[in-house]
């Protein structure tokens, strides 16, 4: 089993809804989605052109898949992600846009973001002695021979060449396309995700992903909130009292009990 450190939005959120139907999988239940109709690609092509991340599943890595340390279990793991996520502030990148990475297609910001790049780092060096060295295998399978100096130095200190100076945050919606398909994805690809991409992504928490066995989907395994929270709960409520001024008169509704609990300890 491997595990893997990501960002992916909340199940219900908009994005995640669109994404899923795109890539034809759930990435928190596993099963299929129906994929969507769209002008000019039928669903062979959709199934086709993301048969890669469909696999990986919708989701901006920030520590990628590793083996577990021996001297490390699962619920350290989660134990001590829960506590990493909830001494992290949430923030928001400002606006995402479907770009070309390489030869496919992707999310990436308009304007590259200090905070995530700071949070990705931060995750790879708070979680790296949970990772096992890598094998001689996994190294081959990177192809050091093509990677820069840094992206080198990456590989053997930190277990994978894109991080650190080297991250680019970027959600994966293709694999490699010929030029021809890349003409042919863009216009309706745009078309579909462009109204969930109007507003600012909201990082409000961390997910765990897992892969059972080599080669085998990945999934969400849990989801880890940024933030005490207490603390997120009383944004949450500010947020709807803005919305929902009557909200701020006598007629307050209930707190959820785990919240009010957190609150009534203070």
């Amino acid at each position: 089993m491997r595990y893997a450190i990501c960002f992916t939005p909340p199940m219900a959120d908009p994005l995640s809804v669109v994404a899923a139907s795109w890539l034809g999988r759930n990435v928190y239940s596993g099963e299929p989605t129906e994929l969507p109709s769209v002008a000019g690609l039928s669903s062979a092509d959709i199934a086709y052109h993301t048969a890669v991340p469909r696999r990986f599943g919708f989701h901006a890595v920030m520590m990628s898949p590793f083996r577990l340390h021996p001297d490390m279990t699962e619920s350290q793991l989660l134990k001590a992600l829960m506590h990493f996520a909830g001494a992290q502030t949430p923030f928001e990148i400002d606006r995402l846009e479907v770009a070309r990475i390489g030869r496919c297609f992707g999310l990436m910001p308009q304007v590259p973001s200090t905070a995530m790049h700071l949070l990705a780092a931060n995750v790879v060096q708070e979680f790296d002695a949970f990772r096992a060295p890598l094998s001689e295998d996994e190294i081959e399978r990177s192809d050091p021979d093509r990677l820069t100096a840094p992206q080198f130095s990456n590989l053997h200190r930190w277990g994978d060449p894109h991080v650190m100076d080297e991250y680019r945050f970027h959600m994966m919606l293709t694999g490699p396309l010929a030029s021809d398909a890349m003409r042919q994805v863009e216009p309706p690809l745009r078309e579909l995700l462009e109204p969930c991409l109007a507003t600012p992504l909201s990082i409000g928490s961390l997910a765990l992903f897992v892969e059972q066995e080599s080669g085998a989907p990945l999934r969400v395994h849990s989801q880890h909130p940024l933030g005490k929270i207490s603390t997120n709960a009383r944004a949450e409520r500010a947020k709807r009292m803005v919305a929902d001024p009557s909200l701020g008169s006598g007629s307050m509704r209930p707190l959820p009990l785990i919240v009010a609990a957190l609150m009534a300890q203070r």
